[in-house]
């Protein structure tokens, strides 16, 4: 018997394009996102949810669906240039474009619309969510297994801010913007200190430089 998956929630991210977008779930705190259920989740599908602090989060990458996928990748955590079998590894071009992420619960509305808030996402916007489960620490943490070729969180950027910046900026955006950068969402392959990056984050366009370890804002402006 066949059985069709069907999205049950939308996510409303900061993240409104694949560049930038954090690798891994928790590495930017200040990221927060509004996962929407669709109108036929009630109240009632997430009585309990509440007393839960993590979700865990099952989604679809949907802005990678025309892009395929491949046997072997090459991870961000080994500079771009080994190959691993994509089942060793977290990429989002996989056969069937599944992801999963451990995200903070920080609250959750029940109006006409179901919404639950959550923080440290790594999700960009619109995602499809196709599940939803509480995290439980005595089953699912592991704090000394065997994690492969992705040793310890990684190597932050230092981020310099322009003397000079958009006032209008909320301090959880400030931190949106310093701690997306300082994840250093370059390709792993690449180190043009010259060159430009542009990252679209919340309601802002987001200009900078990297050389060596240290990201420089150029300007931050509102996007559109």
């Amino acid at each position: 018997m066949q059985h069709t998956i069907a999205a049950i929630a939308t996510v409303h991210s900061p993240y409104k394009q694949k560049f930038g977008v954090a690798r891994q779930p928790g590495l930017v705190p200040a990221a927060g996102v509004c996962i929407e259920l669709t109108p036929e989740f009630k109240a009632d599908s997430v009585r309990g949810l509440e007393d839960f602090d993590y979700l865990w989060i099952s989604f679809i990458f949907h802005g990678v669906l025309g892009e395929g996928w491949s046997q072997m990748v090459r991870p961000p955590r080994l500079g771009g240039k080994q190959k691993m079998g994509v089942f060793a590894t977290r990429s989002p071009h996989r056969p069937n474009h599944l992801g999963l992420s451990l995200l903070k619960l920080d609250r959750i509305e029940c109006g006409k619309t179901v919404r639950l808030y959550c923080s440290g996402a790594d999700l960009l916007d619109g995602t499809p969510v196709i599940d939803i489960k509480p995290y439980i620490p005595f089953v699912e943490a592991k704090p000394d297994a065997a994690s492969g070729f992705v040793t310890g969180k990684p190597e932050e950027l230092d981020v310099i801010w322009p003397e000079h910046t958009d006032t209008a900026l909320s301090a959880n955006e400030r931190e949106l913007i310093s701690q997306s950068i300082a994840q250093d969402p370059r390709p792993a392959y690449q180190n043009i200190p010259e060159r430009v990056y542009v990252m679209n984050i919340s309601a802002y366009e987001v200009k900078f430089q990297i050389q060596d370890n240290t990201a420089k804002i150029l300007s931050v402006e509102r996007a559109g």
